[in-house]
C-alpha cells in the first residue's frame, strides 16, 4: 500500500538552493517534493502543521566521530545516527579513527552498509590518509574512492600529518579522483605536552598551553602545498584568528580550500578551563574571546564555509579524569542549531537564512552530496529539518540521544528546537522524538 502523502502546512520555508523566504505549503509524495505553494489541497494527505516554525534543507556534518567499529561503549552508528536525526541532520561524515582504522575498502564499506541498515540519516565514511593514521605511508585512497562506499574526502583527524612529503603526496595522489583532503592542523613539536590554549588563563592556571602558531603553521603549510599540487583542501576546526586570515588569503589567491568551524569553537573560550572540568578539554583547544570574534566573522563572510561539530564522544570512564589526562572531545549533534541560534542568530550576527546555508547547503556542495542541502523544489528529494527556531530548552545529558554524555552545553538554555526531520520523505525524528524504523 503506498504511503500517503504529506503535507507541510503553513511553515516559514528557507531554501539556499533557490534564495526561497517565504511562507509556503510543502507537499511530499513518495519521497520527493511534488509541489510548493500557497493553500495547497490537502487531497487525502497528512497534514503536519508548521505554523510558526521554519521547515529548510536538513543539516549535513563533514566531522562527526561515530566510534564503530572499536568503542561502541562511547558510540556506536545507530546511537550517532539517532543523535544526528534528533539535531536535525540527513547526512554525517564518520571520521577513520575507528579501531579497526578505516584505511581500507573493507571497513569503510562496513560503515557505510551499517549506516544504511540504520537508515535514519546518510553515512559517509571518511578515508583515512595514512595506514593506521601513523602518519608513514599513503592508505588505500584509490581502493576506497572505488569501493561501494565511494569516499571522496580523507583525513587523520585526530591525528596532524606531520611529514611535509607526505602531504604532498597525499594532495597529488587525491587529484586523480578530485577527493578532499582533511588534515589535524597541529604541530606536534609545538603542541606536546599541553591540554589547553596557551595564553593568560593557562600562565594562571599554570598548566602548558598549545599556542595558536600549532595550528597556523601546518595550516599555512597545507595551503602552499595545496597552490603547489592544485589539490582540494579542507580545513576542519578552525580555532585562531591567525588561521582565518591565512585562509581568507589562501582563497583570494585562488587556492582551492574550505573551511569549517565548530559551534564549541564559535561559543566558548579557555576561561573555561579554570574549572579544571574535563568536558572542557578539546582538540584543538578553546581559544580566547578575540579569536571567537574572528571566527564569527569568518563565518560570516565566508572564509569559513561552514559548520560541522567535530561530535567526540567519550565513555564516561575515560572522560572523567584530571583535566590533562582526560581524552579530547565534545558532543555536538544534538545541541548545535540551538548554540548557534543563540551565539549567532539570537544575537543578530548572523541572519537564520545565513546560518541554514551554512549547516546544511554549503556542506553538502562541499562533499557533493546530491539530495542533501536542497533544493526544495518539485521533484527533489524531501531532506528537510522543521524547528521552532523561538523554542527555548535546556540541555540534560542524560536525555540525549548518544551514548555519552560530554556536553559542554550542560544545564545551559539554548534557542531553536528540532520538531521534525525527514530523509527522503520519510520522518526520522517527528514532533521531536527519533521514529523508529523510519516510519
Amino acid at each position: 500500500m503506498p504511503a500517503r502523502a504529506i503535507l507541510l502546512k503553513g511553515g516559514r520555508v528557507i531554501d539556499p538552493a533557490s534564495g526561497l523566504d517565504a511562507t509556503r505549503d510543502v507537499l511530499i509524495e513518495k519521497g520527493v517534493v511534488a509541489d510548493i505553494g500557497d493553500g495547497l489541497s490537502t487531497n487525502g494527505a497528512t497534514v503536519v502543521d508548521c505554523d510558526g516554525l521554519v521547515a529548510a534543507p536538513a543539516f549535513v556534518d563533514l566531522h562527526v566521530h561515530l566510534r564503530e567499529p572499536g568503542r561502541e561503549d562511547a558510540e556506536t552508528i545507530e546511537s550517532g545516527s539517532r543523535a544526528a536525526a534528533r539535531g536535525g541532520y540527513s547526512a554525517v561524515c564518520a571520521m577513520a579513527n575507528t579501531n579497526p582504522v578505516a584505511d581500507s575498502a573493507a571497513v569503510v564499506e562496513q560503515v557505510h552498509n551499517t549506516g544504511r541498515a540504520v537508515g535514519l540519516v546518510d553515512v559517509y565514511p571518511v578515508g583515512a590518509l595514512t595506514v593506521g593514521l601513523e602518519g608513514e605511508r599513503l592508505a588505500e585512497m584509490g581502493e576506497m574512492f572505488a569501493s561501494k562506499a565511494g569516499v571522496n574526502f580523507f583525513s587523520d583527524d585526530g591525528r596532524c600529518v606531520q611529514d611535509s612529503g607526505l602531504m604532498r603526496r597525499a594532495l597529488e595522489y587525491s587529484r586523480a579522483f578530485d577527493a578532499i583532503v582533511a588534515n589535524h592542523a597541529e604541530d606536534a613539536g609545538l603542541a606536546d605536552g599541553a591540554a589547553m590554549n596557551e595564553g593568560e588563563v593557562s600562565g594562571l592556571l599554570g598548566l602548558p598551553g598549545i599556542p595558536d602558531e600549532a595550528e597556523e603553521l601546518i595550516i599555512a603549510r597545507d595551503l602552499a602545498l595545496a597552490k603547489l599540487t592544485g589539490a582540494r583542501l579542507h580545513v576542519p576546526h578552525v580555532s585562531t584568528a591567525g588561521s582565518v586570515e591565512l585562509i581568507r588569503a589562501a582563497k583570494t589567491a585562488g587556492v582551492r580550500v574550505t573551511a569549517e568551524a565548530t559551534p564549541h569553537h564559535l561559543a566558548l573560550t579557555d576561561t573555561l578551563v579554570a574549572s579544571f572540568d574535563p568536558v572542557y578539554r578539546v582538540a584543538p583547544p578553546l581559544r580566547t574571546r578575540a579569536d571567537v570574534e574572528a571566527l564569527r566573522a569568518g563565518l560570516i563572510d565566508g572564509t569559513i564555509d561552514c559548520v560541522a561539530t567535530d561530535h567526540a564522544p567519550h565513555a564516561r570512564e575515560d572522560k572523567e579524569k584530571e583535566f590533562d589526562k582526560a581524552p579530547p572531545g565534545m558532543l555536538g549533534l544534538e545541541t548545535a542549531l540551538g548554540v548557534l541560534m543563540a551565539e549567532l542568530v539570537g544575537s543578530g550576527l548572523l541572519t537564520l537564512p545565513a546560518l541554514i546555508e551554512r549547516m546544511s547547503f554549503a556542506p553538502a556542495r562541499i562533499r557533493g552530496l546530491d539530495g542533501h542541502g536542497g533544493p526544495i523544489t518539485p521533484g527533489a528529494p524531501a531532506t528537510l529539518v522543521v524547528f521552532d527556531p523561538a523554542q527555548r530548552w535546556v540541555v540534560d545529558p542524560a536525555r540525549l540521544q548518544s551514548l555519552s554524555e560530554n556536553t559542554p552545553f550542560a544545564g545551559r538554555e539554548l534557542q531553536g528546537a528540532v520538531v521534525h526531520t525527514m530523509l527522503r520523505g520519510k520522518f526520522t525524528v517527528r514532533d521531536g522524538e527519533v521514529v523508529h524504523g523510519q516510519g
